[in-house]
């Protein structure tokens, strides 16, 4: 069975995508972020998704598309923020190196800002996005082969964190 080199996880506005990016190029792999490969297999984006769909419809997809990631990646993988919730998910990162993005609330608002296209965060975006923090960050952090935080560092700043936590012979491929 084929074993991601490093599974993102963390909170909306934590980095997973854009750190995924920066750190599959300088491990020399690709980037499978969950988010848009759901995206692309339903032909829509995720709001329209949970506008259309329903929720409970695109947490089948999301299931669906971590779960075949986390068996046959060999590159990198960003987890959608809300993933980790389900429990199978959960069982199936513990063979997994699982690096945590700890994000700061304010830093997190501020990344997310008022994003209509993120549906979890409708009504008043900040309320939500604490409520999904608060919810959320015990698994997260139990989950975490390694904790790094995000807030106010640049993204190279990261990756270079997270290389240097890879299980011997990750980093270079």
């Amino acid at each position: 069975m084929a074993r991601a080199i490093a599974v993102l996880i963390g909170s909306p506005g934590s980095g997973k995508s854009t750190v995924g990016e920066a750190l599959a190029r300088r491990l020399d792999t690709d980037l499978l972020c969950t988010d848009t490969e759901i995206e692309k297999r339903a032909g829509k984006p995720i709001s329209d998704i949970f506008i259309q769909d329903g929720e409970e419809h695109f947490r089948a997809l999301e299931r669906e598309v971590v779960a075949e990631g986390l068996r046959a990646w060999e590159g990198v993988i960003a987890l959608g923020g809300g993933s980790v919730l389900d429990g199978d998910t959960r069982e199936e990162l513990a063979d997994h190196h699982v690096v945590y993005l700890q994000v700061e609330f304010a830093e997190a608002a501020k990344r997310v800002g008022m994003d209509v296209a993120r549906p979890l965060l409708a009504g008043n975006p900040r309320t939500q996005l604490r409520k999904l923090l608060n919810e959320r960050l015990p698994v997260y952090e139990g989950l975490a082969s390694v904790t790094v935080p995000t807030t106010e560092y640049h993204p190279e700043e990261i990756v270079d964190t997270i290389v240097g936590s890879l299980p011997t012979g990750k980093a270079a491929k």
